[in-house]
């Protein structure tokens, strides 16, 4: 089954050829015996859902310096009984879909990290926080912006922080473009394009559930050019225009949307021209143009390396494992107050999510849809 997973693991694949270091055979090993661990405070988290994202996060983890692997929440018995076993799990740190809110009495779980399908989301992360637990939840955060609020609405009545795994974010090459933003080095930003596509395969999946996935690719992989338009130009939109175009209404069916074609505005008048797709491989690339220089990334969301240039050079910061990268600052983020060069909190996460919700609006009405994210 081809998926958002397979599309980022092709995208980066021949880079990652260069730096097979990415998964660490030593994640066999209970990861509370890596001393490596024990310089800092530890988040302790616990994995909801443990299908191949869940486990590149689990994999991950074993390269970090601040994170351990100590619980999980699945409804399928034989995953959990495989990753006790492969991660030195406690039998009394596994739960079902049922029975999870009981992580509120058990002491050696900090966060819990929700990678289910985007429909589960709201409630899932609204019992973690109820629990009194930190949520990290994968996105997108919901499957409306309504939604986006009520978790974190949720999170801020319980005292816990809500991030959102927003992975580029923390990605060296991709800050560095943001550095270079900053600094002037692109003169003023006028432009970005944004394309994110390859062809999903099994109808049945449920990210062509409505129900389960909220929409189609743009809920999959487009939110990826709304966030990266929004961090590479340093503003938040004020108007969305889009366009959809759907060739096999069989395998898309109402409210799964397989192509759509926005644009979005700026408060500096710059633009964005993006592109979000299922039926079209070959698509991950960012390119941002300015008064006096540009930057183009390609691949530029897939798992890595991620391989760019700018106008002055190559961009050429050393690849490390996104999530563990990821996971790492999160626990800063929670136990020091870092702030993180661009957010993750669930705010973030909402704007996105707005976004989103305008982009459906524009494609129904055929208009411009004004927004306002402050």
């Amino acid at each position: 089954m081809k998926s958002r997973r397979i599309f980022l693991q092709k995208a980066g694949l021949s880079a990652l050829a260069l730096n097979i270091s990415t998964f660490n055979p030593i994640s066999a090993m209970p990861n509370f015996l890596d001393s490596k661990k024990m310089d800092e405070k530890p988040l302790r988290v616990a994995i909801m859902g443990l299908g191949s994202y869940g486990t590149r996060v689990a994999e991950a983890i074993q390269e970090t310096k601040r994170t351990k692997l100590v619980g999980v929440i699945s409804g399928t018995p034989s995953k959990v009984e495989a990753w006790k076993t492969k991660y030195g799990i406690p039998a009394k740190n596994c739960y079902n879909y049922e029975n999870f809110d009981a992580i509120k009495d058990n002491p050696d779980i900090d966060a819990v990290y929700v990678i289910t399908p985007n429909g589960l989301h709201k409630d899932q992360v609204i019992r973690v926080a109820k629990a009194g637990k930190h949520a990290i939840c994968e996105k997108p955060m919901a499957v409306n912006a309504a939604d986006g609020q009520a978790m974190v609405d949720a999170c801020k009545a319980a005292g816990v922080h809500l991030l959102i795994g927003y992975r580029m974010h923390f990605e060296a090459n991709t800050l560095e473009v943001i550095r270079m933003r900053k600094a002037g080095e692109f003169g003023t930003p006028l432009f970005f394009q944004g394309l994110s596509g390859f062809i999903i395969g099994d109808p049945s999946q449920w990210r062509l559930q409505k129900s389960l996935s909220g929409g189609g690719a743009m809920m999959d992989i487009g939110i990826y050019s709304i966030n990266g338009a929004r961090y590479m130009l340093g503003e938040d939109p004020i108007w969305v225009t889009a366009q959809e175009t759907k060739n096999n209404p069989e395998k898309f069916k109402e409210g799964i949307d397989e192509t759509i074609q926005f644009q979005m505005g700026f408060p500096s008048g710059a633009v964005a021209s993006c592109l979000s797709t299922y039926s079209m491989n070959n698509l991950d690339r960012f390119f941002l143009n300015g008064t006096k220089g540009w930057a183009e990334m390609q691949p530029s969301t897939g798992y890595g390396p991620i391989n760019g240039k700018t106008n002055q050079g190559p961009l050429d910061k050393p690849h490390t494992t996104h999530q563990a990268v990821q996971m790492d600052e999160m626990a800063a983020i929670i136990f020091d107050g870092k702030k993180p060069e661009v957010p993750v909190n669930g705010e973030e996460g909402v704007k996105d999510m707005k976004i989103i919700d305008a982009i459906f609006k524009a494609v129904k009405t055929g208009e411009k849809v004004s927004l306002k994210l402050a």
